[in-house]
């Protein structure tokens, strides 16, 4: 636990993962990942938060303007029923992009969510698979 507003993710999980050490998560995002964490009420451990532009696109299809380099995006780590229970109370917390990779081992399955707004290409709310 932090002395943050967002006490349950610590700034070097939110860091992109390149080595920059770039973390640029927006504040008002970050409340809401609290607000679901606490409803939640089980740890929610982050495979990816920020992600800088030059690393998105070496990871991402995305390229360098993908919704984790926005500051409003984060993949958790979680799979079965917890994950089915994450997405529920993602969709009424209002998380507006909800993408799933469920497939492989449990400890590597995970839900992208974002608060990323509709833009050309991009409609919102909506969700998809890996």
């Amino acid at each position: 636990m932090t002395n943050t507003p967002w006490p349950h993710f610590s700034e070097s999980e939110l860091r992109c993962h390149c080595g920059c050490g770039r973390q640029d998560m927006d504040a008002d995002f970050l409340l809401k990942l609290e607000a679901l964490r606490m409803a939640y009420g089980k740890p929610m451990p982050v495979s990816s938060g920020y992600r800088c532009p030059a690393h998105n696109a070496a990871t991402s299809t995305t390229g360098e303007n993908g919704p984790h380099t926005t500051g409003q995006a984060i993949d958790i780590l979680v799979a079965g029923e917890d994950a089915y229970r994450l997405v529920g109370l993602a969709i009424q917390y209002g998380f507006t992009g909800i993408g799933f990779s469920q497939k492989g081992p449990p400890e590597k399955r995970f839900i992208h969510l974002d608060t990323l707004t509709r833009a050309d290409g991009y409609p919102r709310p909506t969700v998809w698979t890996y």
